[in-house]
């Protein structure tokens, strides 16, 4: 028997199969593990990809696989197809897309198995209360039988015994010998859930919509097909559709995945499904610690749970018969991986449900221009749930024009009008969100004499000030600075911060309210272990009665008591040069005025904005997603963008600028040369352009990009083809990567 092994080396010259011979008595099959002697190397790691049972090459050629790594297969056979659809979609090697299907750690065996020593009474409690009276002279060991005797299964982890009764090791071992107590080694999982709270785990009654929404989709879960977008707005309980529709899956023998779009709400979804479904729930996202993640992954895939929660990388959790993957807050950016291997979880839910026989359900308050477009051509069945649960009303909006405030002489952060509603908020018992796009105390420091602006010498961007150290950051590569006293670049006195960022609200509101308690929620504050869900609990109790935050409060997040939303600079995210700045800024304010009223006391939003006649801003006061789709539809066809359109780039990244930017120049003279030789594809090519990137220098490295923006034909693929090839040839001292309709064109 022979198999066909990908070794784990992500070159494009060893993508390929490479065949080894499988050794008498060794158990090998597709999707396992095994190591392997490559080249001069004694031994690599490799996944098997195929069976033989022949073999075309010399006996003298072919190698023994040296053992397996699991005595079972780590990638199951419709993530070997999903590997292969990544290689093929991505252009990245093979390698690269199994790396994707199993725990980074478990590659070079960085992590195993934790066990847990447990002493077992191994004598009747009768004969062992017998004993404990005949150990008069061993009052230790007559306190470990009777722990033992006491406790359920007469048998306790060792490192319990301890706890309760001191140094008890020589006793243990005494009563081993003398055959009263066995001591055995036992699995032990690592668990990521804390000391998590529990809710009610009893169903609440339906509401009609919920009902009606569910009427069509369960009966595609039974039948195993179907695609929908539950399009529903904030509040209107989409949550318990999800709940349902898992339940009748399990029900059915099939397994979920629900995948959410921040690390921040894995907590709450969490909390919600293993109140409801316990220890069949697991989760999988990247702040747990590498051996949670492995326990966790094994957990998954020896079947031991029904549904899997987590962000992007849940998507290649190793379950069997998955009738339903569900991608909650669908319109979310996060769901894109920019950088190789290069996918989309959204696009790789699609190819699981249609080939494991699943359903798939895409759900949001504000969707995607795509899956709205979708949804309106019948690619996707739209489900709606425009009311609240039990008809709350939406909260209502109030725009606040800060042109106006400054022409009043309020240079304060805060309108006249946000202030007022947060008093009366905090007055009343109630709690508030304010929402600042932007973490540090001020987005920039700058000069008042000559204009100059401190940035990071090693990025093209402006350093945040941070009050909390009195320095400056680089929010992109971490870099920190000293506050210059003086200019730099002038000598003047008078340099000071601009801008307002979460460090700079929360100062307002402790000034403003200095006996109400905060809570700020930003990168900088949740960087360690569970600090998520920590925080969000506390919130949740009423420890904090202001929460101050980036957009990772901004969606999904349900707190009861929430009566008040304030948002500090609405249109901060406008005038970024990409052509979705403006969907952006209606999703995150749609979504953000969502987190107030959700229970019985109406909710009120404070909308601040320096442009309140924007059109993304003028709907999401009104919270009107068909009006923002329909004009954002019309523009995007008049300026020839996504989705009726394909944007490709080239990126090149290099320590020295020349470099970078000569790459760039010859991958576009090459594809020049690709469009001159193909005459048949130039109708379709709108633009093609070498520039440097708006942001010209991230983490001492300089960058420079060609884009293409072609219309979205499959004919078209070929050149994105090209470019990928491209980005795949080797250049000394510059990495290149071919990007797809990239997240950020910054």
């Amino acid at each position: 028997m022979f198999c066909q092994v990908i070794v784990d080396i992500a070159h494009e010259d060893v993508d390929h199969v490479f065949t080894y011979r499988v050794p008498e008595g060794m158990s090998v099959c597709p999707g396992m593990r095994v190591r392997v002697p490559f080249g001069r190397m004694r031994a690599v790691e490799g996944v098997v990809v195929e069976m033989a049972q022949a073999c075309d090459l010399p006996p003298e050629r072919v190698r023994d696989v040296t053992d397996t790594l699991e005595d079972y297969p780590a990638v199951l056979p419709a993530l070997l197809a999903l590997a292969q659809d990544i290689h093929r979609g991505s252009f990245c090697t093979l390698a690269q897309a199994l790396r994707l299907m199993f725990p980074a750690q478990m590659r070079g065996e960085r992590v195993s198995d934790r066990t847990r020593e447990v002493a077992v009474l191994t004598i009747d409690p009768a004969v062992a209360e017998q004993v404990i009276a005949a150990q008069k002279r061993a009052p230790k060991r007559a306190a470990v039988l009777r722990a033992l005797a006491g406790a359920p299964g007469r048998e306790m982890p060792c490192d319990a015994l301890r706890a309760q009764l001191g140094a008890c090791r020589d006793p243990l071992l005494a009563l081993q010998k003398a055959g009263f107590v066995r001591l055995e080694q036992r699995e032990s999982l690592r668990t990521p859930y804390g000391e998590m709270e529990r809710l009610a785990a009893e169903d609440p009654a339906l509401t009609a919509q919920q009902a009606k929404v569910l009427s069509q989709l369960l009966p595609a879960v039974e039948a195993g097909r179907g695609a929908f977008l539950l399009y529903g707005v904030t509040g209107s309980g989409k949550t318990e559709v999800f709940i349902r529709a898992v339940r009748r899956c399990a029900q059915l023998g099939k397994t979920a995945i629900v995948l959410v779009p921040e690390i921040a709400l894995t907590p709450q979804m969490v909390l919600w499904f293993r109140s409801r479904f316990g220890e069949d729930a697991a989760v999988l996202h990247s702040r747990l610690s590498p051996g949670e993640r492995y326990d966790e992954w094994r957990r998954i895939r020896r079947g031991d749970v029904r549904v899997v929660i987590g962000a992007r990388s849940a998507i290649f959790a190793p379950l069997e018969r998955v009738g339903l993957i569900i991608v909650d807050e669908e319109h979310e950016q996060s769901y894109i991986a920019d950088n190789a291997p290069r996918y989309d979880a959204r696009d790789l839910a699609r190819i699981r449900c249609e080939r494991e026989g699943g359903v798939l359900l895409l759900a949001s308050a504000t969707p995607s221009m795509r899956s709205f477009a979708l949804a309106g051509r019948g690619d996707l069945t739209l489900l709606e749930m425009p009311r609240r649960v039990n008809d709350r009303p939406l909260p209502e909006v109030h725009v606040v024009d800060m042109r106006e405030e400054l022409r009043q002489g309020n240079r304060s952060v805060f309108s006249g009008a946000l202030v007022s509603s947060l008093r009366a908020c905090l007055d009343a018992g109630k709690q508030a969100i304010l929402f600042v796009n932007r973490r540090g105390y001020a987005t920039f420091v700058s000069c008042r004499s000559c204009g100059y602006v401190v940035t990071c010498d090693q990025c093209d961007v402006s350093m945040t000030y941070h009050s909390a150290d009195d320095a400056l950051r680089c929010h992109y590569c971490g870099r920190e600075a000293p506050v210059p006293t003086v200019c730099p670049e002038c000598g003047s006195p008078y340099i000071k911060y601009f801008g307002v960022g979460t460090q700079r609200v929360e100062e307002e509101v402790r000034r403003l309210f200095p006996d109400v308690p905060t809570l700020r929620m930003d990168i900088d504050t949740t960087r360690t272990k569970d600090a998520h869900e920590r925080m969000l609990s506390a919130f949740r109790r009423g420890e904090a009665r202001v929460m101050i935050g980036t957009q990772m409060i901004a969606k999904g997040l349900d707190f009861p008591n929430v009566t008040m939303v304030g948002i500090v600079a609405a249109d901060a995210m406008l005038r970024l040069p990409d052509y979705r700045s403006a969907e952006r800024t209606f999703q995150l304010l749609t979504q953000v005025a969502g987190r107030a009223g959700r229970a019985d006391s109406p909710g009120e939003v404070i909308l601040q904005t320096y442009d309140p006649a924007h059109y993304a801003v003028e709907a999401a006061s009104r919270q009107d997603y068909r009006a923002f789709f329909e004009e954002e539809m019309r523009r995007r066809k008049a300026a020839y963008y996504p989705p009726y359109t394909l944007l490709a780039r080239i990126l090149c990244e290099a320590q020295d600028e020349a470099a970078a930017q000569s790459a760039a120049q010859s991958a576009m003279r090459q594809m020049e040369a690709f469009f001159a030789r193909r005459q048949y594809l130039q109708k379709y090519v709108l633009a093609l352009r070498v520039m440097a990137c708006p942001v010209r220098r991230i983490k001492g490295k300089s960058r420079w990009q060609v884009t293409l923006k072609i219309v979205d034909q499959p004919v078209c693929q070929e050149a994105v083809g090209k470019m990928s090839e491209l980005a795949q040839t080797p250049v000394p001292g510059c990495a290149l990567v071919c990007q797809v309709n990239p997240s950020s064109m910054m």
